[in-house]
């Protein structure tokens, strides 16, 4: 039996922002939570040292990802793709390669699409997956349910953005725990 894989620390984890963009924002259910759930997510790593990629699908036609979340890194990476799976393209692939990242946070839309192709690609590719169940979004509820069903059945966890961010911080000495729990409040 091969050993469990490394836990989600510090040191091996990313949050992946997927096609976070206006025009697919507009399209999905209940767009206003998956967009402030989205900037939680995102304040939450950057205070916690993680990194942070946004996906931007073909943003020469669909234009680039939401400014107010860009907003929330000093120095936002936004990377294009043409394909569904953000590890179909393989500028991205590379680029996630070369951060070191053993565990993916995933957040964004859309959740049977671009969300499912790449936590599906990332368990092949050799990565932990968390996908953020409050994090994503869909146009349709249903279908998100049955792939987020899907996800878990081939390995990917399924949490709330709060639960996976608290487990990072372990205990209430860490530096940023005051600073969480005010962000736990503002986004509520």
């Amino acid at each position: 039996m091969s050993p469990p894989p490394p836990a989600l620390s510090l040191s091996n984890g990313l949050l992946l922002c997927i096609d976070l963009q206006p025009v697919f924002l507009a399209a999905i259910c209940d767009s206003q939570r998956v967009h402030w759930r989205c900037s939680f997510a995102i304040e939450a790593a950057k205070g916690l040292g993680l990194p942070v990629v946004f996906t931007e699908q073909v943003p020469a036609k669909l234009g680039r990802t939401a400014d107010e979340l860009l907003a929330l890194v000093e120095q936002p990476v936004a990377l294009g793709k043409d394909a569904f799976s953000a590890l179909g393209d393989k500028p991205i692939a590379a680029h996630l390669q070369a951060t070191g990242a053993k565990h993916l946070l995933i957040c964004g839309i859309e959740t049977p699409v671009c969300v499912y192709q790449t936590a599906r690609d990332a368990r092949q590719a050799g990565y932990e997956v968390t996908v953020l169940v409050d994090c994503v979004g869909a146009r349709r509820s249903g279908d998100a349910s049955a792939v987020l069903a899907h996800l878990d059945k081939v390995g990917c966890a399924i949490l709330p953005a709060e639960t996976v961010f608290y487990s990072l911080l372990h205990d209430a000495k860490h530096p940023f725990f005051r600073d969480y729990t005010k962000l736990v409040k503002k986004y509520g």
